[in-house]
């Protein structure tokens, strides 16, 4: 499973529902769409400021988490983005891959 962080921001509709039914409702109705998509929510925290909510979720792929993503924004109530988190153990193999990229105007 790769691990993910969705960042979402609520709409002033969504915002509205969010006042409505409270966090645990957004919580619960978040667990049952990542399940759907294979995957399981490691945390779930609202915030303050340009991002109302962070989620750390589990897919089995990419393609699962953008079709996550892709229902979320749909919906018209909030504003993600979606982003694949790496462990350090992956950065580490990372960086023994030696690549030669010519940078522009070089």
């Amino acid at each position: 499973m790769a691990k993910y962080m969705a960042i979402a921001s609520y709409t002033a509709e969504g915002a509205k529902g969010l006042a409505a039914k409270g966090g645990t409702a957004r919580v619960e109705a978040s667990k049952q769409l990542v399940a759907e998509a294979g995957g399981s929510i490691e945390s779930f925290y609202f915030g303050f400021g340009a991002d109302d909510v962070y989620i750390i979720c589990d897919f089995p792929d990419s393609v699962a988490a953008a079709a996550c993503a892709i229902s979320v924004a749909s919906s018209g109530m909030l504003v993600t983005r979606m982003v694949q988190l790496l462990t350090p153990d992956e950065i580490d193999r990372a960086a023994q891959v030696k690549l030669t990229f010519e940078a522009p105007g070089s």
